[in-house]
């Protein structure tokens, strides 16, 4: 399974007579010097955004329409799930874009969608990174993500079994935004499976 995604790129060639590709920057670099600092201060929570975006690793989703700005030294993305800003971080990354992969090619509805879900396991508090919930407001599904740099192993399926222990839900997948695995568990048989593509939601 392949979701292939370009990428913006800031691009920068240096030299005499060549000017800067990204258009902030250029119109900074074509100012008056008495402007110049101004225009990199006021640009600057811009260029910042831009060169955190770019310093996030290629996933293997589709682009996402992320929303992002800064707020002093941290890049912040907005959730659309939380309605809130939340810290950008490589496991945050993997997650808006597996999100909105969700809403967008899987046709999941977004209110059926919740992100950070609370769950009690033996007696310590617990977070299900995103969870699916039917019209019932019953748990289906419950995806775990992982940083791009942390491979998928049996520890994450360990600790997505064990929210499942609470929740008991059909359908799990974690991803680490470049490989990613669906289990469907069959509680009749007692047998479980992996399927070959994340299902659309009209599948499940």
């Amino acid at each position: 399974m392949t979701y292939e995604r370009e990428r913006g790129k800031i691009m920068h060639r240096e030299g005499k007579g060549h000017a800067c590709k990204h258009p902030v920057a250029n119109a900074i670099s074509n100012a008056p010097i008495r402007k110049k600092h101004w225009l990199a201060l006021a640009f600057w929570p811009l260029i910042r955004t831009f060169a955190t975006m770019n310093e996030m690793p290629q996933l293997n989703l589709p682009t996402a329409p992320l929303r992002l700005k800064q707020e002093g030294a941290k890049t912040c993305v907005f959730d659309i799930l939380r309605r809130r800003w939340i810290q950008l971080t490589p496991e945050e990354w993997v997650r808006q874009h597996f999100v909105h992969f969700l809403l967008a090619q899987r046709g999941y509805p977004q209110g059926l969608l919740a992100n950070e879900v609370s769950l009690s396991l033996n007696q310590t508090k617990k977070r299900c990174d995103t969870v699916l919930y039917d019209n019932l407001a019953r748990p289906r599904m419950i995806v775990e993500y992982k940083a791009p740099n942390i491979a998928i192993s049996q520890r994450t399926f360990d600790q997505i079994s064990r929210y499942n222990i609470v929740l008991r839900v059909p359908y799990l997948i974690v991803s680490n935004g470049l490989r990613h695995f669906c289990c469907r568990i069959d509680y009749e048989r007692g047998t479980y499976g992996f399927l070959p593509d994340i299902p659309a939601y009209n599948e499940l």
